[in-house]
């Protein structure tokens, strides 16, 4: 019996370069697929930047329920939703329900996977070499309902259960933690082990320094199918161009629930598209004002990171409107109101926006091992947490993978 070798990770995001680059590792011939010409050009090209195990509670609670429905014709509200049916929407909102009693469980365990992942992410930038104005500047979640503040005093308790601490600030503390910071803010909590990062440059400069270690590149490359054949699998271009690898890691983000009903598998991912814009601090005035700690403000549910000296990323809301990739400046004018608001020193005449759509599981919890069938895996579904999680599930998929290989020799 010959061993797999050859694996084709599908997708050039943050999942599948950190993919890529464990398995190179452990020493397979990897090649990458994507349909960009360039690694992280969709949902890991402009994200929030925060790399938060503090932000680790997963979604599933009655109370995301009801806000969803007051919010759904709110067309600045942090969650929106379509009201137009579809069966994949229904089908995921049913499933999305029925694990709220794993609420909790999910919670910690999410919180376990966020800080194992950061070393893991750590050792990939200093081994590749890749610069990523990485910031271990900690995140400040801040509140101006007491209710809401009341609900962060129990997911705080399911922190430290996943092995996660900070602690609890006054209106005071935050105006001490960070003085830029204007707005009438009754209390929040304060995690120093956080830390922000541009997912974009760590992803294509990690794409970048494998390619020259000897990983291969199939870029501007759109699949029509992906098979099972033997005990390989074939992957077709819409070219008509087959490549058969001994198999494959699906890291395919929205894309990867019509590539595993391919494979055989089920895997109910639903597009959450998030958006963000990236403020150009192009004056002193505006540098000296924004933010150097990163910041979550709760009620709003918008996330900040100093990206350098010159750029503040402000991202937020969550939209579930399908595979619709259009960025709306009715959701993109919360995010700058927020920073005049909050920020009114810093200087919004250049601003870049952007939107991506998240790759959600019903169980916000990401899909990572194997699938049905012996050579096929997957590292997808992360939600708003890819880039905090992808050190972690990078390593436990190739350890799978590896684990495959070694157990056919």
């Amino acid at each position: 019996m010959s061993k797999m070798q050859t694996i084709a990770v599908l997708g050039a995001g943050i999942t599948g370069i950190t993919t890529a680059a464990k398995l190179a590792e452990q020493g397979f011939d990897v090649t990458v697929i994507d349909r960009q010409r360039y690694a992280a050009m969709e949902t890991s090209f402009a994200n929030g930047g925060q790399l938060s195990a503090s932000n680790a509670e997963v979604w599933n609670t009655w109370g995301t329920v009801l806000k969803g429905i007051k919010w759904m014709l709110q067309a600045d509200a942090p969650l929106l939703v379509n009201p137009k049916p579809s069966w994949h929407k229904i089908s995921w909102m049913l499933e999305f329900m029925s694990n709220i009693p794993h609420y909790e469980r999910n919670t910690i365990e999410t919180t376990r996977l966020a800080i194992a992942a950061r070393q893991h992410l750590i050792d990939l930038g200093q081994k590749w070499g890749v610069k990523f104005d990485y910031s271990e500047c900690g995140i400040m979640h801040v509140y101006s309902d007491q209710k809401e503040l009341e609900h962060a005093r129990n997911v705080t308790q399911l922190l430290a259960k996943g092995g996660l601490e900070r602690s609890e600030l006054t209106a005071e503390d935050i105006k001490l933690k960070e003085p830029t910071l204007q707005g009438n803010y009754i209390g929040g909590f304060w995690t120093p082990s956080d830390s922000t990062g541009d997912i974009h440059s760590f992803t294509f400069g990690l794409a970048e320094a494998v390619r020259k270690a000897g990983v291969q590149f199939m870029m501007e490359t759109e699949l029509s199918d992906v098979s099972i054949e033997g005990k390989g699998v074939r992957v077709t271009d819409d070219k008509g161009q087959s490549h058969y690898f001994d198999g494959v890691v699906v890291c395919a983000g929205v894309g990867s629930r019509a590539l595993a009903k391919k494979l055989g598998d089920r895997v109910n991912i639903y597009p959450v598209k998030g958006y963000s814009i990236t403020v150009n601090l192009r004056d002193e005035l505006s540098r000296n004002s924004a933010p150097q700690v990163s910041l979550l403000d709760e009620e709003v549910k918008i996330v900040t990171s100093r990206l350098g000296p010159d750029r503040f990323r402000i991202a937020g809301t969550a939209e579930y409107n399908g595979d619709n990739r259009n960025i709306r400046q009715d959701r993109i004018d919360p995010l700058i109101k927020w920073c005049n608001r909050h920020f009114p020193d810093v200087s919004t005449e250049s601003v870049v926006p952007w939107a991506g759509l998240r790759p959600m599981m019903p169980d916000m919890m990401p899909k990572v091992g194997r699938g049905r069938h012996p050579q096929v895996f997957y590292n997808t579904g992360h939600g708003h947490l890819g880039w905090t999680l992808s050190g972690i599930t990078a390593d436990t998929v190739a350890g799978v993978v590896a684990a495959e290989r070694d157990k056919q020799r």
